[in-house]
C-alpha cells in the first residue's frame, strides 16, 4: 500500500509541481487549499505526510500544525512546513510547534523528495 502524502498550500502553482512530484514518486497524494480544509482532511485521512505551508488563508500553517500536535489521535503524522518564511525565527517555532522539518522557499525538488522519504521511513 503507498503511503498517503496530502499537499496543503494555496499556491496553485506550487500545488501542481508537488503534486506530480509526489505521484510520481508512488505517493498517494491528496489537495487541501487552505488551512482550515488541510486540518480537516488531516482528520478524515490521517495522512502519512503533510507538507504545509506557513502562509495561507483561514488558518495558518503553524495553527495547523498546533492543531495537529494537540491530537493525540494524530501522532503519528508527519508534518514538513514547506515555507517562504525562510528566516531563522520562522524555523525555530516550527520546530518547537511540533515540525518534523521545515524546508524554506524556493526548494530544490530532489532534497524535498529525499526529505519525504526520510520522514517516511522515520515513521515506518
Amino acid at each position: 500500500m503507498s503511503k498517503q502524502v496530502l499537499i496543503v498550500d494555496d499556491e496553485p502553482h506550487i500545488v501542481i509541481s508537488l503534486e506530480f512530484l509526489m505521484k510520481r514518486e508512488g505517493f498517494a497524494v491528496a489537495v487541501a487549499r487552505d488551512g482550515e480544509e488541510g486540518l480537516a482532511a488531516i482528520r478524515a485521512s490521517r495522512p502519512d505526510l503533510v507538507i504545509l505551508d506557513v502562509m495561507m488563508p483561514k488558518l495558518n500553517g503553524f495553527e495547523v500544525l498546533e492543531a495537529v500536535r494537540a491530537d493525540p489521535d494524530l501522532a503519528g503524522v508527519r508534518i514538513l512546513m514547506l515555507t517562504a518564511k525562510g528566516r531563522p525565527a520562522e524555523h525555530t517555532k516550527g520546530l518547537a510547534l511540533g515540525a518534523d522539518a521545515y524546508m524554506p522557499k524556493p526548494f530544490s525538488t530532489r532534497e524535498l523528495v529525499d526529505k519525504a522519504k526520510t520522514l517516511l521511513a522515520e515513521a515506518a
